[in-house]
């Protein structure tokens, strides 16, 4: 199983959010280059990058700064927010980023996501963010009626077979992931899943694992110290824990 460290940037900076919230946020760096770099030495061959102001107003804000980590190298780096229209999915193409996540443009322009999936062939993933059970848009502000399940379950049609499934009543709460979630998404065929949202023990990435799922996202669990990356590294091999 494949683990993707995040960063989340706003104004430039590294910082995470609380149940997805702007207004309980806390910066964690002001280097995200750094913290790239950080990673990629204990260990990571991937990276899980946000544009939170993207996400929010549609922006690319944050570009100058994942240019910077593309320039770093040496890591697979997806990257969300802010792709809203062909032109910013472009803009990150042209930085070099592998894989691009498309959240709020799934839901309200499939049509044009389509097209991007068979423009960029393995280099477009779809980001399910669901609040109970429901699929949550525009930086996890606006509730839709449709359920997250159902939506992630028409995507291979469309093109895309990478899917960051993020439940957004765990996110950092650091109480735990949704796994029945992910055991029950696992079970859609031609889809890669990547579970995101409150993974904070050690025992959760085992059980990912052993789902045989395709790779998890892991946030303000190494920020905090709660997870450390080389032994969640270790464990994602199959190895035990080094604690």
């Amino acid at each position: 199983m494949l683990i993707f460290p995040a960063i989340d940037l706003r104004g430039g900076q590294v910082v995470r959010l609380t149940l997805g919230d702007y207004d309980q946020m806390t910066v964690y760096a002001s280097d995200p280059v750094q913290i790239a770099k950080n990673f990629k030495a204990a260990g990571a061959s991937c990276l899980h990058v946000v544009d939170l102001d993207g996400a929010k107003d549609g922006t690319q804000e944050n570009l100058p700064a994942i240019e910077a980590i593309m320039k770093e190298g040496g890591l697979f780096v997806e990257v969300g927010g802010g792709g809203r229209s062909e032109e910013s999915v472009a803009r990150y193409m042209d930085l070099g980023v592998n894989r691009v996540i498309l959240g709020t443009m799934a839901v309200e322009n499939p049509a044009m996501m389509e097209r991007l999936a068979a423009r960029y062939p393995g280099r477009i993933a779809a980001g399910v963010d669901a609040k109970d059970g429901l699929v949550a848009i525009h930086g996890w502000r606006t509730v839709t009626d449709l359920n997250a399940y159902d939506f992630v379950k028409r995507l291979p049609s469309q093109g895309v077979n990478t899917v960051i499934y993020t439940d957004i009543s765990r996110d950092g709460m650091l109480q735990g992931a949704n796994l029945p979630a992910y055991e029950r998404l696992n079970g859609i065929e031609s889809l890669d899943i990547v579970a995101s949202g409150g993974i904070s023990f050690e025992h959760e990435i085992s059980a990912l694992r052993d789902m045989n799922i395709y790779a998890a996202i892991v946030g303000k669990a190494l920020y905090t110290g709660k997870l450390d990356l080389k032994n969640v590294l270790s464990i994602a091999r199959g190895k035990e824990s080094r604690q």
